[in-house]
């Protein structure tokens, strides 16, 4: 063999450690397989009369409108874009908000940032700038047309049909991820979309023609019919959901309703799996925010909060005090919630039981709840690579309480998320490898051999058994706790049964498995008739007490 020349050797050690770093420090590859649908259908009827605005999303465009336009390279990434959207939206010093607009240049590049991409995000960037746009664009009493020029043909740089789909300088090794694709294609359809609708005729920009609009509706599809790779994650579900929403207010008719597709079935997701606006469930991405304790900064809680706020008769204080840089896209966008998806929010009306499948080497979303409470499972973490921050068990109740360390809550084995399998989740039931934390100002209403219960409303007690290794929690609807006790402690007065059994008094006996692998649900049958454990093949949404 030949030896390799010197003058290769650099460029093929360039390549090596490209790869190496490839490999180590962006996301795997996303294995995305269409899931079924399920049993649980997505609400999409809408019937109920909202407002424009509220008090609320006047607060929050009030918020922006005060942020200084001020170190565009450091800022121009999430604040800037806010700030001018606000000014415009509220006609609050738009001489200064044009000025900036028609001497601003792009300070980044589009697509994820790493190490031989440090310049990257700008996409964040321009999907801020679009509502600009469309909504101030057609107004030159508002946005100046040489800011408008200058927004549209140097701060949206992208155009044309062909779409940035690998992480720049992966050498196409490593596809982008899904907000990333959002932000970034769905700028540069929506200003070849812009353009057309104004008069250009070039070809470049007919959405049509170049083939972006066909590609963006199946990235849009693909999205619905396998759920998003990144569901829950901190902070980057806020980018898709607002790349979505800008979609949905300005795209072609067929990208409006893909993309409103979408927003209904994360949003209706959202409405079972959450309580009086607080939510834990698992994420995917990023590790950082694993040991996050508030119930209340979903990135998805903001707007939720500011739509129900346009509600004729909404509950007071609703204006958001984080993420306001996503609530900020209820301000302006079209986009309502279906009429059930808005009463489940509100309020849950009947009990429930739902399983959210979330494909290959994912981890499921699993909710029992009823009026004045719910019960969320905390996932499971299936390996470094998969990005997956598995929560504890929590037990949410119609008290306000926004912490996780003042509500009930379980997980094991040990500390560490990484170990945790915390998928034990049946109808008004949660089982883990690991004790069961009380609250400090919770007290004992009835107290037993095995179990404890805690009365916390008027007709709901609480049963709970717990050791180092075990964790169990039951839930009846009884205002009367002793009684609760003398009928669970003759059901389960075996502590070597209760680790793999429980016997649900007047019900169902619920087999169990704490420590089930990590590919497989912890409960395993009910009444001795074996289930579906197996949760990547699991539906999107199906469950029961739904109408």
């Amino acid at each position: 063999m030949k030896k390799i020349k010197k003058r290769w050797l650099v460029p093929l050690l360039l390549i090596v450690l490209a790869l190496v770093l490839i490999r180590v420090m962006l996301p795997p590859p996303v294995i995305l397989e269409p899931l079924e649908a399920g049993n649980i259908k997505v609400p999409t009827e809408r019937s109920m009369i909202w407002n424009d605005r509220s008090e609320a999303t006047d607060e929050i465009l009030e918020y922006w409108a005060e942020k200084p336009l001020d170190d565009w390279p450091k800022r121009g990434k999430i604040h800037i874009p806010r700030a001018l959207l606000a000014r415009f939206a509220l006609q609050h010093d738009l001489d200064a908000a044009n000025e900036f607009l028609t001497t601003a240049t792009p300070w980044g590049n589009a697509g994820s940032v790493w190490a031989l991409h440090p310049q990257g995000d700008y996409d964040f960037t321009m999907a801020g700038l679009i509502p600009i746009l469309y909504l101030f664009g057609d107004d030159p009493t508002v946005l100046y047309p040489e800011a408008r020029d200058q927004l549209l043909n140097t701060l949206l740089p992208l155009e044309g049909g062909d779409p940035l789909v690998s992480v720049p300088r992966t050498l196409g090794a490593v596809r982008d991820t899904e907000n990333h694709l959002l932000m970034t294609e769905g700028s540069r359809y929506l200003k070849n979309r812009w353009l057309a609708l104004h008069g250009d005729s070039n070809p470049l920009y007919d959405n049509e023609a170049n083939g972006l609009e066909d590609w963006l509706q199946n990235l849009i599809i693909e999205l619905e019919e396998t759920g998003p790779y990144e569901f829950n994650s901190i902070p980057y579900e806020g980018y898709t959901l607002t790349a979505l929403l800008n979609l949905e207010a300005f795209g072609s008719e067929r990208i409006q309703l893909a993309a409103r597709n979408v927003l209904d079935q994360l949003n209706w997701n959202y409405a079972l799996g959450s309580l009086d606006f607080r939510r834990a469930p698992p994420f995917r991405r990023r590790y950082e925010h694993a040991d996050d304790t508030a119930l209340d900064e979903d990135r998805h809680t903001p707007l939720m909060k500011l739509w129900i706020s346009l509600l004729p008769e909404s509950p007071p204080n609703l204006t958001p005090r984080s993420s306001q840089h996503i609530g900020i896209w209820a301000c302006w966008s079209p986009y309502r919630l279906p009429d059930k998806t808005a009463q489940w929010i509100l309020e849950k009306p009947s009990e429930y039981f739902v399983r959210i499948g979330h494909g290959l080497n994912g981890s499921p979303e699993i909710y029992s709840g009823g009026p004045g409470y719910l019960i969320t499972a905390g996932g499971v973490h299936r390996g470094k690579r998969s990005l997956l921050v598995a929560r504890p068990i929590t037990l949410m109740l119609d008290d306000g309480i926004t912490d996780l360390t003042q509500v009930l809550h379980l997980a094991g084995p040990g500390e560490d998320f990484r170990e945790w399998n915390n998928t034990g989740v049946w109808h008004d039931f949660a089982v883990a490898a690991g004790p069961v934390y009380i609250p400090e100002e919770w007290t004992t209403s009835a107290e037993g051999v095995l179990w404890n219960v805690y009365r916390r409303e008027a007709d709901l007690c609480i049963a709970v058994h717990s050791r180092d290794n075990l964790g169990i929690v039951h839930l009846i609807r009884s205002s009367d706790p002793q009684g609760v006790l003398v009928a669970i402690e003759a059901a389960n007065d075996d502590p070597e049964i209760l680790v793999n059994s429980f016997q649900v008094p007047g019900g169902p006996r619920i087999d169990y498995a704490p420590d089930a692998p990590k590919d497989q649900w912890v409960i395993q049958s009910i009444d001795g008739q074996a289930i579906d454990r197996d949760f990547d093949r699991w539906p999107r949404l199906e469950g029961e007490g739904i109408d």
